[in-house]
């Protein structure tokens, strides 16, 4: 099919609806407590896709009777192709120059991309599409391209099987829905509440019912076949249900959180069923939402949004490793999407649009025009410039080390991991005897001496350190409570530590009823929460439901600068503390905001130095009413 199909439309609205979808998937990344169902985005593009991918095969079947499946690639591959191969190459060159800590999987990451697979590879790595601290990527964001393209490649194949096999197109949409209510219900059964989803979200057969739903309709709405027009109460009719579908996806995007297990029971299909009759309403000619969805700035955006999607995560990841977005969260917000912005259009102008039109000989001519031009001619230094990259970006991934971890990285996970088995232990160990060993540690000869040294390290009186001996707390929280927590429990011999890395606060409800469940939930409870994601005032009204008034509880805010909630979640838990008569606040970060000397490169976590600072602040809070 090189040649453009007969009586084939090209529906401008279209373009209006990846503009909402990309728009939501950036702000999701961006502005996470505002857009917090923005990832919907993603289902939203498949939808469209779906459609117009098996809308097109159909025009073709018409027209010719068969399906020129090498030339379907083809075009796909043009269309897909080059800017893709741009951004892993752009963005391995800068990891190599600038962001050398990043160069790690570097090598699996772009080759699982350039095939297709990235889903797969993410999934078998442990990676977490969810982990908004440790586990972000400049890369994270291709596993949908994967699913996409992986359906692009058996589509066509299934497609005209079905048509010679099945032919009756009535059946062939029942078989079309079955399958895609099976991958929905398979998202349902492979879910696990209270466990990280990135299976069930990332995989291609738990998320494939959009891109099929999007073809099922197709078969019943071909685009050629609807009627400009029709009866005025029809057009009514088809308008209002526009709307509704658009009012109710708009609503999803702004609340239907990623953690809600609803998502994963039927949420998602919903919101693709949503997607479906939005993309009817949008192709047919008698209704007006294709006008109302077209205009310059849609168009535009709708154009790029395969590039805005492409580029968003590595200037996000880039910009944010270099600058402390926390503070003036807005203007940085602006500034990342003005950058994502420049990126597509020049990924749009001078890759995506010439590479439409490739053509193996027109281009091996160019670069020969390239190789051999003047050199101070734009033509030259373009071809010199885009051959530098590249040259770094191979060398990058050949040198990119596999599940390797720098010795700052190194020397975090260690302290993190040793602490977390002595918490472990803190869990096992009664309390009388951990207070034994705590003192024998010392050097101490009596169980009434109180060891000066400890005093001196933590700088606490002798009357606090006495006190602290006798004091039983329950610390629970995240790694930057492990991460402190040996020398806590030097200062606290029977606090017990529940520290999980990446853990999050809104996650938190039923892990903590489990401890009261058990009843080791100590008068006095420590709080480290809000490291690795936003929450807000609802989130710990659960906490407070679960703990009530008979503890008094402390929690300790957050140095997070690199990432755009800390300062969200900071108000957030000062307002609690107002809130709350038995809730107290420990300012961990006004303490150490100034002390980047206290942490260890991720600025999150302190070292050895400033866990001894860290250690001091919260001795002194939980001692002060004592």
């Amino acid at each position: 099919m090189g040649k453009r199909l007969k009586h084939s439309r090209y529906i401008t609205g279209f373009d209006g609806i990846r503009s909402l979808a990309v728009i939501g998937v950036i702000l999701y990344h961006l502005m996470p407590t505002q857009m917090r169902g923005g990832y919907l985005g993603v289902p939203v593009f498949f939808v469209v896709s779906g459609y117009l991918i098996t809308d097109l095969l159909l025009q073709e079947w018409k027209q010719t009777g068969r399906i020129d499946i090498k030339q379907f690639y083809y075009r796909r591959m043009k269309r897909l192709y080059p800017a893709l191969v741009t951004m892993l190459v752009g963005a391995s060159a800068y990891i190599t120059l600038f962001q050398r800590n990043l160069l790690n999987n570097l090598r699996g990451n772009v080759i699982s991309s350039l095939f297709y697979v990235n889903n797969w590879w993410q999934i078998n790595h442990g990676m977490s599409y969810f982990d908004r601290f440790s586990g972000e990527s400049p890369f994270t964001h291709i596993w949908s391209l994967a699913v996409e393209t992986q359906n692009y490649i058996l589509w066509p194949i299934v497609f005209v099987l079905l048509m010679k096999l099945v032919k009756n197109k009535g059946k062939v949409f029942l078989g079309i829905l079955g399958a895609a209510l099976f991958s929905a219900i398979l998202m349902a059964v492979l879910f696990k509440p209270g466990q990280d989803p990135t299976r069930v979200y990332y995989g291609t057969d738990t998320r494939l019912f959009s891109i099929l739903l999007g073809g099922a309709l197709a078969f019943i709405w071909p685009s050629t076949r609807l009627k400009a027009q029709i009866p005025k109460q029809a057009k009514r009719i088809l308008n209002g249900i526009g709307l509704g579908s658009l009012l109710l996806l708009i609503v999803a995007f702004l609340f239907l959180r990623d953690d809600l297990s609803f998502v994963y029971y039927g949420g998602m299909f919903l919101v693709t069923l949503l997607s479906v009759i939005l993309v009817a309403i949008t192709a047919h000619p008698g209704a007006s939402w294709n006008k109302w969805l077209t205009n310059p700035v849609f168009t535009w955006i709708g154009k790029r949004s395969y590039g805005i999607y492409l580029y968003q995560f590595p200037v996000m990841i880039f910009y944010e490793a270099k600058v402390n977005v926390a503070n003036h969260t807005f203007l940085h917000t602006i500034m990342e999407v003005i950058l994502i912005l420049f990126v597509t259009e020049l990924s749009y102008r001078y890759v995506e649009k010439p590479l439409r039109s490739f053509n193996y000989r027109k281009t091996f001519a160019s670069l020969k025009k390239s190789f051999w031009a003047p050199i101070k001619s734009r033509r030259k230094i373009g071809f010199i410039l885009s051959s530098v990259i590249t040259l770094v970006a191979v060398v990058g991934v050949i040198i990119a080390p596999t599940n390797k971890v720098d010795a700052n990285q190194q020397a975090l996970q260690k302290q993190i991991e040793q602490n977390k088995q002595a918490a472990n232990k803190t869990e096992e160990t009664p309390a009388s005897s951990a207070s034994n060993d705590s003192a024998q540690s010392e050097g101490s000869t009596s169980s009434s001496e109180v060891p000066t040294s400890l005093a001196d390290k933590y700088d606490l009186s002798r009357r606090e350190v006495t006190k602290a001996k006798n004091l039983k707390v329950t610390a629970f929280g995240d790694s930057v409570l492990l991460a402190g927590s040996k020398g806590l429990t030097e200062i606290f011999p029977k606090m017990v530590v529940d520290g999980e890395v990446g853990r999050q606060l809104k996650d938190s409800p039923p892990l903590l009823q489990a401890l009261k469940d058990k009843g080791e939930l100590n008068d006095t409870i420590l709080l480290s929460l809000g490291t690795n994601g936003a929450f807000n005032k609802d989130d710990f009204a659960q906490i407070m439901n679960v703990l009530g008034d008979k503890h008094q509880i402390f929690i300790i805010n957050t140095h997070v600068p690199t990432r755009r909630w800390q300062n969200d979640v900071n108000a957030t838990l000062e307002a609690a503390s107002k809130e709350y008569k038995n809730v107290h606040l420990i300012d961990w970060y006004n303490f150490s905001k100034d002390h980047t000397d206290w942490f260890y490169d991720d600025q999150v976590h302190p070292n050895d130095v400033g866990s001894i600072h860290y250690c001091h602040l919260i001795a002194k809070e939980l001692l002060k009413g004592e």
